[in-house]
């Protein structure tokens, strides 16, 4: 039984790394057959030893019967709201009360800032407890959300389990779950042959799939998530800077928006606008503006 076990444990770690390399950094290294090949190994060793199987498995994605209803969750730090500009005037008057805040004179032009794009979806957060996702939850009011585990389970791109080590005992994590362009073109198209009712747009399709009672039928919906910032932390530490904060997130099997950028100045910040602008008919998602 040992021997099962160090088996399991050991494709397991494979199959998270292989999720991490595809979903995360995009960067395959394996056929696809190999990496079925894993994933059958898996479940055919965890078919014939049930009392094995863990709630992080990779195999344990969609495994939650229909629920009647959503459990209320309290946000112990507030998913608070962000404040918006509407002009290059009133991004440079944001960037004045940084400088003032800051007590910044000679160097303010040179002040740094983490951009990405704004996306489209539904702001969701991720809770882990010593590296095991325990918990996800709408934003709701900002306060007070929805309990959404089974469903967002169901999304390949979310880890059940993070990577490497160093992480905070509890760790909560915010970002955006959305449905890319061409799965929503591909899911409407289904859907209309089917003769079933199609999604509006692709905001209402994440949204939607999220508050499926059923998580099986979550499941078939094509969602993805990208982590932009954290909330509760307990038991570890995490960069100082913002733009480091992503690249540890990632490091531990989290996905990161591939257009975030540090900018130099509000000139930068301007920059990066325009530059989002120009390609956001070319991107992959949906975005309503720039965050800063």
């Amino acid at each position: 039984m040992a021997d099962v076990k160090k088996k399991i444990e050991s494709l397991r770690d494979e199959i998270r790394y292989h999720n991490y390399r595809y979903h995360t950094l995009d960067d395959i290294e394996i056929p696809d057959a190999e990496y079925d090949r894993l994933v059958r190994e898996l479940e055919r060793l965890e078919a014939e030893h049930p009392e094995l199987i863990t709630p992080d498995s990779p195999t344990q994605r969609v495994g939650a019967e229909p629920s009647t209803a959503f459990r209320t969750v309290r946000h112990k730090v507030p998913m608070l709201s962000l404040d918006n500009v509407f002009s290059a005037e009133e991004l440079r008057e944001f960037h004045r009360r940084v400088v003032d805040k800051l007590e910044l004179e000679d160097d303010a032009g040179s002040l740094r800032y983490a951009a990405e794009p704004k996306l489209d979806g539904a702001a969701v957060s991720l809770l882990y407890k010593d590296a095991v996702l325990v918990r996800a939850a709408t934003r709701g009011d900002g306060t007070t959300g929805e309990d959404i585990t089974h469903n967002v389970r169901t999304i390949e791109s979310v880890p059940l389990r993070l990577l490497g080590k160093g992480y905070p005992s509890t760790l909560e994590v915010r970002g955006e779950v959305f449905m890319p362009r061409a799965g929503f073109e591909a899911y409407n198209k289904r859907a209309r042959n089917a003769g079933e009712k199609t999604f509006v747009n692709p905001r209402n399709a994440a949204a939607g799939s999220l508050r499926q009672l059923d998580p099986k039928l979550t499941a078939e919906r094509p969602l993805d998530m990208y982590v932009y910032s954290v909330g509760l932390i307990e038991n570890g530490e995490l960069p100082d800077k913002h733009s480091e904060v992503l690249k540890q997130l990632r490091d531990w099997g989290l996905k990161i928006c591939p257009e975030r950028r540090v900018v130099e100045g509000i000139q930068g910040c301007l920059d990066y606008y325009a530059s989002i602008g120009k390609k956001r008919a070319s991107l992959a998602y949906d975005i309503d503006g720039v965050v800063f």
